[in-house]
C-alpha cells in the first residue's frame, strides 16, 4: 500500500507542476510580447525595467516551484513560490470584477482555476509533498539515523 501511495502522490505532484512548467517555458520565446501585455495592464515604472524583472521573477518562481513540487524536494518552499505567483497573476490578469458582463465569464473561470491551484499549494505548504518524494526520503533517513543513535547510546536498554 505504501508503494501505491507514493506513486499516486508523485503522479499528483507531476500533474500539478506541469501547468506551471509548461507556462514558464512558453513565456520564454514570447517574452517581449508578454512584457507588452503586462505594460498594457499598468505594470511599468518609468526608467526602470519593472515588467521585465517581474516577468523574469515569475518565470523563475514557476520553474523553481514547479520542479520542487514535482520531485518533492523542499516542496513546501516550492509550493509557496507558486502560491505567490498565483496570487499576483490572478489579481492582475483574471480581474473579472473589473470587466463588463459579457467578458466576465472567461476570466471568472480562469480565476477559479487559479483559486483551485492555490488551494493545492496551500495544502502542500501545510502537509508537505507526501510519500514518494525526496523530502519524505530524507525524513525517513533522519528518523532511522536517530533511532540507530538512540539504540547505540550507552545505558540504552531494549524493551
Amino acid at each position: 500500500m505504501g508503494f501505491i501511495r507514493g506513486v499516486l502522490a508523485l503522479l499528483g505532484r507531476l500533474m500539478i507542476a506541469t501547468i506551471f512548467l509548461v507556462s514558464a517555458v512558453g513565456k520564454v520565446p514570447t517574452f517581449a510580447g508578454v512584457v507588452e501585455g503586462m505594460k498594457a495592464k499598468g505594470m511599468q515604472m518609468e526608467g526602470f525595467p519593472l515588467t521585465e524583472v517581474l516577468l523574469a521573477g515569475a518565470i523563475g518562481f514557476m520553474i523553481l516551484g514547479g520542479i520542487s513540487v514535482a520531485i518533492g524536494f523542499k516542496a513546501r518552499l516550492g509550493a509557496f513560490l507558486l502560491l505567490v505567483f498565483l496570487a499576483a497573476a490572478t489579481y492582475y490578469y483574471h480581474d473579472f470584477w473589473n470587466l463588463p458582463a459579457e467578458a466576465r465569464q472567461e476570466q471568472l473561470i480562469q480565476f477559479m482555476k487559479n483559486l483551485a491551484l492555490g488551494g493545492a499549494m496551500v495544502f502542500i505548504v501545510a502537509v508537505g509533498a507526501g510519500p514518494g518524494s525526496i523530502d519524505a526520503s530524507i525524513r525517513r533517513r533522519r528518523e532511522l539515523a536517530a533511532d540507530a543513535d538512540e539504540a547505540a547510546s550507552p545505558g540504552h536498554t531494549a524493551a
